[in-house]
């Protein structure tokens, strides 16, 4: 499992929305459906071949599913920590 945020960061993860992307460590993996996954991904078209249709992830389907938001000003800049 990954260890909690630095105490230091976590302020700029709230404030950016992003703090509830670290609650991910708790997730448990389906090894079975990663397997199953990375079997169907096609890395020359970055897309999943199933036998019923092609799909693709997508930025909007990342944020919709993390709650992240993907609009307004960029959060870039030099970084002090690991």
């Amino acid at each position: 499992l990954m260890s909690e945020p630095h105490p230091l960061i976590v302020p700029i993860l709230e404030e950016v929305n992003f703090y509830g992307v670290a609650n991910l460590r708790h997730l448990k993996v389906d090894h079975a459906l990663v397997t199953t996954l990375v079997e169907r991904w096609r890395p020359e078209t970055h897309i999943f071949h199933f036998s019923t249709r092609e799909c693709t992830i997508t930025l909007e389907d990342v944020a919709l599913q993390l709650g992240l938001r993907i609009d307004g000003l960029l959060v870039i800049g030099p970084t002090m920590f690991d």
